[in-house]
């Protein structure tokens, strides 16, 4: 890795090509859809753009369920739709990063098709396999992520599969030098069509925890009626680290590559290893601890556990990791993405304050260090949808949650619907709403999962026309990020560990220093300004609430934070 890559003052933009634009009126977005709206990014200023699955696949898992990993998925198009897609994602400066799933392909592949027919076909060995236990049981007690066992009979091998998610996404298994090599060539075909980088799905559960016998461990029971998820038995495998430094020798190394991956349960320490300046595999991980923090119990009992966010949690664990990370590797920011709610409605407001919550979430997350993540329709300020029927809903996870809890453990369907509502993935799957008019501009037919109810005022046709939208203000975040190196560079000093409602840090470097602070409440609390910062004089540099940049504040001790506000201040002499 050079010392300043060209990804670090960029600004990345997921795109959930299903939901993003339809261009032939079926309902579904596609590639001409996204193409169609790339001035939209350009207008935004983001550098990058990130491209949810468009390979051909079965869409158990709408698109993480790969069928054939060098095909486009017809529905979105041709590879001729994506040759013109990506010339002029990078006649606009856009870098492209696809979704690279390789823990696990579709039952439907090619591979496994042949590998399931016989204990002796070459390919039987790209995937996982055991032999039943006493009475014909699965190998091992895991539970797969979406329910149920994460082992599958296969009749014509007498065997099991795993799987550590549906039972049509058999996992890969890395082991076999082989299977890696048929990786490694994928891999290079999207590379030598002019891809800029990889976002990799679950990367870290590749290297499962063999026994020296072969056997996998039993997930242990943490408490009564709850056993260690599966994912957690594999996560940070033994292998992962050799596994993926044999990827960029073999491939990365040869390209100009961004290459992130995602890794649930990473630690600091695995995060320092992976993203290292010298001699990291990988340029950034996406780790989630601070996605589980509004579950009880965080992974043990899974995201359907609500809680309210303590503020002080989430100053820690972000705390940790950009101090372990500064210098030692690189953080990924993100508050939201096709698997998680909306922000706005999980650590905001999306009632009365929707738009002071949404723009001082975007400042809290773009003056951290590290690489930020833009989901469609964040820089709108999209809320969450509560939707009243199940059968509106079309996540394979949320179903199969809602089917579970309600008719094997007997929980109440309202509080399922609860919890639905406030985690289910749909939250960001809705259609994203171009304009007011007829299906919100996102296509002439019958969209795929229901519109966001407030489109025709949420909606990106009103937000570019009004300059003090959401909008505007992730545009400028963006624009701050390319002008001032502090942004990119500057070390993260976390003040006002304990206070419950305000988060505030300083950046600093060489003798530059900037002073962030957000107040995520309604209320209107006090800075209370630390020792180290009383008596300086500070200029606004950005805020969601201030007029303008150059507003002076003369001093911090009497700065009053309003109602969800934010404000980036820089310290002077």
């Amino acid at each position: 890795m050079s010392p300043n890559p060209w990804w670090q003052d960029r600004v990345v933009y997921q795109i959930y090509p299903r939901s993003f634009c339809d261009s032939d009126g079926d309902g579904i977005g596609d590639l001409r859809g996204i193409t169609s709206k790339l001035d939209h990014l350009q207008a935004l200023g983001v550098g990058v753009v990130w491209l949810s699955p468009i390979y051909r696949s079965p869409n158990d898992d709408n698109g993480y369920d790969i069928s054939d990993y060098r095909e486009i998925m017809p529905e979105f198009g041709t590879m001729a739709d994506f040759d013109e897609m990506l010339a002029a994602m990078h006649a606009r400066g856009l870098r492209l990063v696809m979704d690279l799933v390789v823990n696990h392909s579709s039952d439907e592949h090619p591979w496994f098709q042949a590998a399931r027919t016989s204990r002796d076909h070459p390919l039987h060995d790209h995937y996982i396999w055991r032999e039943p236990g006493p009475d014909g049981a699965p190998p091992t007690n895991w539970e797969a992520a979406f329910n149920g066992s994460a082992w599958e009979w296969n009749e014509p091998t007498g065997e099991y599969y795993l799987h550590m998610f549906s039972r049509k996404q058999p996992d890969l298994n890395w082991e076999n030098p082989a299977l890696r090599q048929e990786i490694w060539a994928l891999m290079r075909f999207w590379l030598d069509k002019g891809v800029d980088g990889f976002r990799m799905d679950v990367i870290n559960m590749i290297s499962k925890p063999w026994r020296a016998d072969g056997s996998l461990p039993d997930a242990p029971v943490v408490r009564e009626g709850f056993l260690q998820p599966a994912f957690a038995m594999v996560c940070n495998g033994p292998r992962l680290g050799e596994f993926l430094q044999e990827m960029r020798r073999e491939v990365l190394d040869h390209h100009d590559t961004l290459t992130v991956g995602e890794a649930p349960l990473a630690t600091i320490a695995q995060g320092i290893e992976l993203t290292h300046a010298r001699g990291g595999a990988l340029d950034m991980l996406f780790q989630f601890e601070h996605m589980d923090l509004d579950s009880v119990g965080g992974h043990v009992n899974g995201k359907w556990a609500l809680k309210p966010l303590d503020l002080r949690d989430l100053k820690q664990t972000m705390n940790r990791w950009q101090q372990a990370l500064h210098g030692q590797g690189w953080n990924s920011l993100y508050l939201s993405n096709h698997d998680q709610p909306r922000p706005v409605s999980r650590f905001g407001d999306d009632g009365r304050w929707r738009v002071e919550s949404a723009k001082m979430l975007a400042t809290w997350l773009h003056l951290h260090q590290g690489t930020p993540y833009v989901y469609q329709g964040e820089e709108l300020g999209m809320g969450n949808v509560a939707f009243d029927d199940i059968h509106d809903y079309r996540d394979i996870e949320t179903l199969n949650h809602h089917r579970v809890a309600t008719t094997e453990r007997g929980q109440d369907p309202a509080e399922v619907m609860a919890s639905i509502h406030a985690k289910g993935r749909d939250n960001a799957r809705t259609p994203m709403p171009w304009s007011a008019g007829p299906k919100a501009g996102f296509t002439t037919g019958e969209p795929w999962l229901r519109l966001h109810p407030d489109h025709d005022s949420v909606n990106a046709q009103r937000a570019r026309a009004d300059p003090d939208s959401v909008f505007h203000h992730y545009r400028r975040l963006i624009e701050l990020r390319r002008q001032h190196p502090i942004i990119v560079h500057g070390r993260f000093d976390l003040v006002l560990a304990e206070h419950p409602l305000i988060y505030a840090w300083t950046r600093t470097l060489g003798d530059e220093r900037w002073l962030v602070a957000c107040n995520f409440s309604g209320d209107t609390p006090v800075f209370e300004c630390p020792a180290e910062l009383a008596g300086r004089e500070a200029r606004l540099v950005i805020g969601n609430l201030r007029a303008g940049a150059g507003e002076r504040v003369d001093d911090l001790q009497a700065l009053v934070l309003r109602p969800w506000e934010a404000v980036v201040l820089r310290l002077l002499d």
